[in-house]
């Protein structure tokens, strides 16, 4: 096997990590690289699998690099949460043996791409061709796309649609339209909902909306969703997993649609997905009571 390393090594953890397992990972596969804070071009990468040492952020970082280049990638969680990077650094030798077995599943994660069109540029929305054509900005995300205020910190106004339905017109601090991957992240945080990553689906939620009745919506991946920049500010802001961004002006148009690239992502066989809800988001918790 040949191996890619990526290592974030600004956390702290992570180097002494590297120090002491290179070592051992050399003795059973060919290491083709070591790319600390993914920062190395992935376009010509020759590799059977990348191996991260970070946390989610650094995996999603990885995951634009590859850019949908069927490479397995296998997270070993440094950081907080670890959803993507579900590998402990316990638990990593044996697992690592596993996968040089092929005895670990690998399950296929979509991505979302979302376009900048210019204002007054007229486009088929639901032609993907069409969109490349007249974008100025693109990028694909794991987890999330998200519209956010920025300066001065007004309200701003947008207009959303789905499969050329008429638009709903709302005033808030801006919208979420995330991955089923990325359902746990900034979404649940927001008052989303939790979706389970082997569902193909396309989460729409507002960013504390001007009403009570705008909740979040679920709609199907093969959807198109088209969100027009009706009123924004200075600071406005589309960013695709909080790593790519651009400025959104008035009249703009974002198109998020399914991306062609997809991620392999190696999965913990030891994770359940409702007991790694309940363990690191305290999902369905009881209430505790002081003794």
């Amino acid at each position: 096997m040949r191996l890619l390393i990526v290592a974030n090594i600004d956390k702290p953890l992570v180097q002494p990590a590297l120090d002491e397992l290179l070592p051992w990972i050399r003795e059973r596969v060919e290491v083709v690289g070591i790319d600390n804070r993914c920062h190395g071009d992935y376009s010509q990468l020759e590799a059977d699998a990348v191996l991260v040492l970070g946390g989610d952020g650094t995996l999603l970082a990885v995951a634009r690099k590859l850019a949908g280049r069927k490479i397995p990638v296998m997270g070993v969680n440094f950081g907080r949460l670890g959803f993507l990077a579900s590998f402990t650094p316990a638990q990593f030798r044996a697992h690592f043996e596993a996968l040089l077995a092929n005895r670990l599943p690998i399950s296929t994660r979509q991505q979302i791409e979302a376009s900048v069109l210019p204002a007054g540029v007229n486009c088929k929305f639901d032609d993907c061709h069409d969109v490349i054509s007249a974008r100025r900005w693109a990028a694909t995300a794991l987890n999330d796309a998200v519209i956010s205020a920025g300066a001065p910190f007004r309200l701003i106004e947008l207009e959303i649609s789905a499969d050329s339905e008429g638009g709903v017109r709302y005033s808030g601090d801006g919208v979420i339209l995330s991955t089923s991957s990325g359902s746990t992240a900034y979404n649940v945080a927001a008052g989303g909902p939790i979706i389970s990553p082997n569902v193909d689906a396309l989460c729409v939620t507002p960013i504390c909306p001007h009403s009570l009745s705008f909740r979040p919506v679920v709609v199907s991946l093969r959807s198109t969703v088209l969100i027009t920049a009706t009123r924004v500010n200075p600071g406005t802001t589309l960013s695709c997993d909080g790593q790519a961004s651009t400025s959104l002006l008035a009249g703009e148009r974002v198109v998020v649609r399914k991306s062609d690239n997809e991620l392999c992502l190696v999965e913990n066989p030891d994770a359940r997905e409702w007991r790694t809800l309940a363990e690191k988001l305290q999902w369905a918790a009881g209430p505790r009571y002081n003794s």
